[in-house]
């Protein structure tokens, strides 16, 4: 950077890194695109190889063709089912078996006890899209027979839902994203060339991640899946947004303090690059703990995330510094800074550094209480799961044709519970799991009317009288596990569902703690001091639960959710401290700066009037951004996106504008202790 201050540089090396990046763009930004066919949304594929479920998964071709799974055609018909209404539904599909993506044989129509109604088992191949396959079948149920309405339930019917909603993560996600940032920026800047230079710079990174996260999972090297991939896309553009209002804000400053544009810059960039390195590698730091995950869903995150975060990083200290060098001050047009313009504070930021000097124990102790307040009613956050088919915001077909199935049939009829166990204890196996409550039938696979034997083992197919997409079901395969011991696997989608929550509930009490050790760890090393730190996470932590209260209060009443994955506060827990610890480094590393020249107290108040405008657009950015995955109809990513977009907030405007800085005043120098700076006992002299 320090080239770009000699003359023969100042144009070629800029214009070599814009160069740079617009082949780095123009390489990876279709991969983008192409990240849908390369992730999968199968929970299965997401569970460790030591969970119960996945060890059935490996056993169960033995017995049974695992290459199809189940789409359930159930038809109605209220006046009472036909002998020719059945013959529709079979003539209907009769083209499918054995078609690309489907099953050679289908089941028969197969009529309800009630008379009123039919279901019809499609296999779908695994190796299919699901998407794809249950629009052919829509297609060819399109005209029943007058009175009868038909719909598609079952495992396959589910993940087309699924991968109908992440479609919109390419088109959608991003343009509302991209939207909501461009209009900040247009009212933060007041200038129609800089907020685009910096979208322009956010587009560029989140080339680069894309292409990096599809090469590594193209390779094998990554799972990805549709979550991983809305928040990938959210995070780059938040990061890389939240930097470049870092860098900028500091440029402007040096441009009314020197004439060349490039000297400024300089200075900018080298007093930027210390906060935003530490703002990126504590974001790294603390995702990369997901890698100690058990849950593969969970796991994958980390590195994604981390390569976006690292995406953003460079493409903020690379290309946004080579824009701004051509740019000049040009790129503030109409309102070019010079050194004739007196660096103003802001007038809001003034009035709360005037606050917080002349009442600091006041403020804070108001403040925490009010936090505190809101963090009393985080025990209310419900957070065991939720039923499959609550997945979805909004109307779903596979869980409305799921609703009207179970209105006729067992509901867990199509979509077995699987169990193995040794063959000699097969007969006693079933009687066992027949007699649990919840369990409508448990029949020994058999072969000419003998039990299936495969190594010493056989298998009960097992219907359950629950929903198998419900909590109530994955409670039965709790008592079926219970009640059948340790030499007997239990499996099947259920059993999956299960596992997956049981594991993300471990992950949780795993990873969290990890977190904190290593933010911990950054802030230590970068700011020298043992008290600023435990200052700083005890308060980010203090947000997160007014943030869980808070949450729990709405999502409980107005929003009427039906609960939470354990997943959610974890990843919520991880985003928040990891980003929410962001703006208070960008403040404190401020005020360290600050205080070596003024003394804490001032230092402080000096930091929180010039920084409070940027980190407060930066947060508002960042809320922005994460708000917009609410675009996608699911409720995991709309719960996310409330969590970390109103937790960010309440890090950037309350947090970081008013409780850290009054107990750092309130403190004082032993703010930074153990270092030399927490020992001055006079104003340096500058």
């Amino acid at each position: 950077m320090g080239m770009l201050t000699h003359r023969g540089f100042r144009v070629v090396v800029p214009a070599i890194l814009l160069l740079v990046w617009l082949a780095i763009a123009g390489v990876t930004g279709p991969l983008a695109g192409k990240l849908s066919q390369v992730s999968t949304d199968d929970a299965s594929a997401f569970l460790p190889a030591s969970a119960e479920s996945t060890r059935v998964q490996e056993v169960l071709p033995q017995f049974t063709d695992t290459d199809y799974f189940p789409a359930i055609v159930v038809a109605e018909n209220p006046t009472g089912w036909t002998s020719a209404d059945s013959s529709y539904l079979a003539d209907a599909v009769a083209p499918l078996r054995g078609a690309d993506g489907f099953a050679p044989q289908f089941s028969p129509p197969l009529p309800s006890d009630d008379a009123r109604a039919a279901q019809l088992v499609v296999g779908v191949s695994t190796s299919a899209k699901p998407a794809d396959a249950i629009d052919r079948l829509n297609e060819v149920l399109a005209n029943p027979p007058p009175g009868v309405t038909v719909g598609i339930a079952g495992p396959a019917a589910q993940a087309a839902d699924l991968s109908n909603a992440f479609a919109g993560i390419d088109g959608v996600l991003l343009l509302v994203a991209g939207i909501l940032v461009l209009v900040i920026l247009v009212l933060v800047y007041r200038s129609p060339i800089l907020p685009f230079v910096v979208l322009i710079s956010a587009v560029f990174g989140l080339a680069l991640a894309s292409g990096a996260v599809y090469a590594l999972t193209d390779a094998g090297v990554l799972e990805l899946n549709g979550q991983s991939q809305g928040i990938l896309f959210i995070l780059v553009f938040g990061a890389a947004t939240d930097y470049a209002l870092l860098l900028v804000a500091r440029y402007r400053e040096c441009l009314t303090e020197y004439d060349d544009p490039r000297r400024a810059l300089v200075a900018a960039w080298r007093a930027t690059i210390a906060p935003i390195g530490a703002s990126a590698g504590t974001v790294i730091l603390g995702v990369l703990c997901l890698l100690f995950s058990d849950l593969n869903s969970n796991r994958s995150l980390g590195p994604v995330a981390a390569i976006g975060v690292a995406a953003s990083f460079l493409v903020s200290i690379t290309f946004l510094p080579a824009a701004l060098a051509l740019l000049g001050r040009t790129a503030f047009w109409p309102r070019r800074p010079t050194t004739d313009d007196a660096a103003e504070p802001h007038r809001l930021w003034t009035r709360v550094a005037g606050l917080v000097s002349r009442a600091p124990r006041r403020t804070w102790a108001i403040t925490l209480a009010v936090l505190v307040l809101g963090a009393a009613f985080a025990p209310m956050f419900r957070a065991d799961g939720v039923a499959t088919t609550d997945f979805f915001l909004g109307d779903a077909a596979s869980v409305s044709a799921a609703q009207m199935h179970d209105e006729h049939f067992d509901a867990g009829s199509g979509s077995p519970t699987w169990i193995i166990t040794p063959a000699d204890k097969a007969d006693a196996t079933a009687s066992t799991v027949g007699s649990v409550p919840g369990v409508a039938r448990a029949d020994v696979l058999a072969d000419d009317g003998s039990p299936t034997v495969r190594d010493g083992r056989a298998a009960v197919e097992t219907t359950l009288t629950d929903d198998p997409d419900s909590l109530a079901a994955q409670d039965t395969i709790a008592a079926i596990r219970d009640a059948v011991g340790d030499d007997v696997l239990v499996g099947g989608s259920t059993a999956v569902d299960l596992d997956t929550r049981v594991t993300a509930r471990h992950d949780r009490n795993l990873v969290i703690p990890l977190v904190l050790i290593v933010v911990f760890a950054v802030l230590v090393v970068l700011l020298r001091s043992l008290a600023a730190p435990v200052l700083l996470l005890s308060t980010t932590v203090l947000s997160f639960a007014t943030t869980l209260g808070v949450a729990a209060l709405l999502f409980n009443g107005p929003f009427d959710f039906p609960g939470a994955d354990p997943v959610v506060p974890l990843f919520a827990f991880v985003f928040l401290v990891a980003l929410g610890v962001d703006y208070n480094i960008f403040l404190m590393t401020r005020a360290r700066e600050e205080a070596r020249r003024l003394g804490t107290r001032d230092g402080v108040l000096s930091a929180l009037t010039s920084t409070g405008g940027v980190i407060s657009a930066a947060g508002i950015v960042l809320a922005a951004t994460f708000a917009a995955l609410a675009v996608i109809p699911l409720l995991f990513l709309a719960q996310v996106a409330f969590l970390v977009a109103f937790g960010v907030l309440v890090d950037t405007l309350i947090v970081r504008s008013l409780l850290v800085p009054a107990v750092a005043v309130d403190v004082g120098k032993r703010i930074w202790w153990p270092s030399t700076l927490s020992r001055r006992s006079r104003r340096p002299e500058s």
